[in-house]
């Protein structure tokens, strides 16, 4: 029994000042591949994966690649890329954005 609240401990510790991840991280320093009206969701889904949400925005399709880095103690980091899709299944537009530091240096002095 006393091993097992041991145990426990060390996981609450743990995943204190560890990350819980939600999604798949995703290369995100350079997106210019992405090309209006030509790059499709079959491109997409190769160069990606499979999107971790999909849904609609005022009648277009979207899918969301997202990965978030959640702690209990400490800051959070989350990074999403929303891509809309015309009815012909090339991008329309995208958005991407991001809290990791890293990541935040370099797109915000672009």
């Amino acid at each position: 029994m006393h091993w097992q609240k041991i145990v426990v401990a060390a996981l609450i510790l743990v995943s204190g000042y560890g990350c819980i991840s939600v999604g798949r991280s995703f290369e995100s320093d350079d997106l210019s591949w992405i090309v209006r009206n030509r790059t499709t969701r079959i491109d997409m889904s190769a160069r990606l994966g499979e999107p971790f949400r999909a849904g609609t925005d005022q009648g277009l399709l979207t899918w969301t690649y997202g990965y978030y880095c959640y702690r209990l103690i400490g800051q959070t980091y989350t990074k999403d890329l929303v891509v809309y899709f015309n009815p012909d299944g090339t991008v329309h537009s995208y958005t991407f954005s991001t809290s990791f530091p890293n990541e935040r240096e370099q797109w915000r002095d672009r």
